[in-house]
């Protein structure tokens, strides 16, 4: 029997295109908007951002965080649920589809929660432990100096809990983009919201004993809000505007592969400014909410020392502070823990994603088979990074100075080096090979208003680029911030 080459090659196209409109979608622009930000408000919100306003004069880091979300993280943001969108195709792929040159780009993009994956289920891990203490009645135990590091130098317990994290977070993904990650996300983001709130408001209400001079909530809140110009150099102003940028990374989940991924889901016919708007709004206020939780709080029991203790200030500060609370702390902390557990679930889910979501992209092989082979191998790595703080314990000096484990090597590689390379490629690509227009096409095809359309043009082509080296070369050690 002859076999007709051209209509073979129809069908075979054919199919092709019939499975691409069959590609998993959000069910609405709501859904999007809340796994986006459910992605964002993981543990850089609410971890990373308290410290950094708190080292970096709090109003004046907040000021500067505000300007470069409008501005800088609104370049990134934009442009890659655009790219996501236009190629309907996870970030190892989709860089490629935009021009065919510039494939390897999805490389370096799913290299990035590939390396996250592992050790943010380690500390997700971590939080969990927490969790459980403080809901057993154990909190004032997990209050005590070297609760922490007797927990995660053991030579089991922290693998059983990020087993138990990374299981989760793999049946969320497992189960799909609309009955996992977009269903999750409907249930958990309007509790999480209301958590922080909540906790927010009682934090402003804090009173401290006259033994530790009778600060107040409020007097934090002043701390946190109102910039602190004393003694401000132009070196000083360029470690803040780094550190601000650095943390938008985090904040609103760019540079690492998961907004492009989510953007293939976005349907075309939804609003994607709008949509990127409200991820901006509420990522942003769930950052600025996460620092009204903590810094009061730290500010009333510990002054302004306790506010100083850097990425300590989640597992160290934090249940001290719980601990002097009494009764109430006991349940404030597990109202907390639950509320950081949720936030860490939200984004690791959206991490996983960004990796399987390329696999079957990439190879064409199913959900289950691509979610069980990543699990794997991210079970496997974090149990090596779990024993980084055992059996494989060492200290290495990083360029950047921080003296380092195997965790803090993961995550220096995958924030420090990776994900600005990744923000500049894309960058250059966008602004001068394929140029804004097809950003913005993309964006405006169903005749939406492109907001700060000049802006955005200036941003992607100079001042982004620009920025992002600057950063880079910090991290290098090569300048001094």
């Amino acid at each position: 029997m002859s076999v007709n080459i051209l209509d073979y090659g129809g069908f075979t196209a054919k199919m092709r295109v019939k499975m691409e409109h069959k590609r998993n979608s959000f069910s609405s622009s709501i859904g999007f908007v809340l796994a986006a930000a459910g992605s964002a408000v993981g543990l850089g919100n609410i971890w990373r951002f308290p410290y950094l306003a708190a080292k970096d004069g709090g109003g004046l880091f907040l000021v500067i965080y505000l300007v470069l979300a409008l501005t800088f993280g609104f370049t990134l943001l934009v442009s890659e649920v655009s790219i996501g969108r236009k190629t309907h195709q996870s970030c190892l792929t989709a860089y490629g589809k935009l021009n065919k040159n510039w494939g390897w780009l999805g490389s370096i993009a799913s290299a990035i929660p590939f390396l996250i994956m592992p050790y943010y289920c380690v500390i997700g891990g971590w939080v969990l432990k927490y969790f459980v203490a403080f809901i057993t009645g154990q909190g004032l135990e997990a209050s005590a100096d070297g609760y922490f590091t007797t927990f995660i130098s053991s030579p089991f317990e922290p693998i059983v809990y990020n087993l138990i994290f990374l299981a989760a977070t793999c049946v969320v993904v497992y189960r799909g983009v609309n009955k996992g990650i977009e269903a999750l996300s409907k249930v958990l983001m309007p509790v999480l919201l209301l958590f922080v709130v909540g906790i927010s408001i009682y934090s402003l209400t804090l009173k401290g004993s006259a033994e530790t001079g009778g600060r107040t909530g409020i007097d934090g809140f002043l701390v946190y809000v109102v910039p602190n110009l004393e003694g401000i150099t132009a070196h000083d102003f360029l470690v803040v505007t780094m550190d601000a940028m650095g943390q938008l990374f985090y904040s609103i989940s760019v540079a690492m592969g998961i907004m492009v991924t989510y953007g293939s889901y976005f349907k075309d016919k939804s609003n994607l400014m709008k949509s990127v708007n409200r991820i901006e709004i509420f990522d942003t206020i769930v950052a600025f909410l996460a620092g009204v939780m903590i810094i009061p709080a730290v500010y009333v029991f510990l002054g302004e020392e306790g506010m100083s203790q850097g990425p300590g200030l989640m597992f160290v500060a934090i249940p001290k502070i719980f601990a002097e609370m009494g009764i109430v702390g006991r349940v404030i902390g597990c109202v907390f823990f639950l509320m950081v557990l949720f936030a860490a679930l939200t984004s690791s889910m959206s991490i996983l994603e960004a990796v399987v979501s390329g696999m079957i992209d990439k190879s064409g092989i199913t959900r289950k088979k691509a979610t069980a082979i990543e699990g794997v191998v991210a079970l496997v790595l974090g149990v090596v990074i779990c024993m980084g703080y055992n059996l494989f314990y060492f200290e290495f000096s990083l360029p950047n100075g921080v003296t380092a484990q195997l965790l803090d090597i993961a995550d220096y590689l995958s924030n420090n080096i990776l994900m600005p390379v990744l923000a500049i490629c894309t960058c250059i690509l966008i602004g001068w090979i394929v140029k804004p227009k097809t950003i913005i096409d993309e964006a405006t095809k169903n005749g939406e208003k492109f907001g700060r359309k000049t802006l955005y043009i200036v941003m992607v082509k100079v001042i982004a680029p620009i920025m992002l080296f600057v950063l880079l070369l910090g991290s290098l050690g090569i300048i001094k911030l």
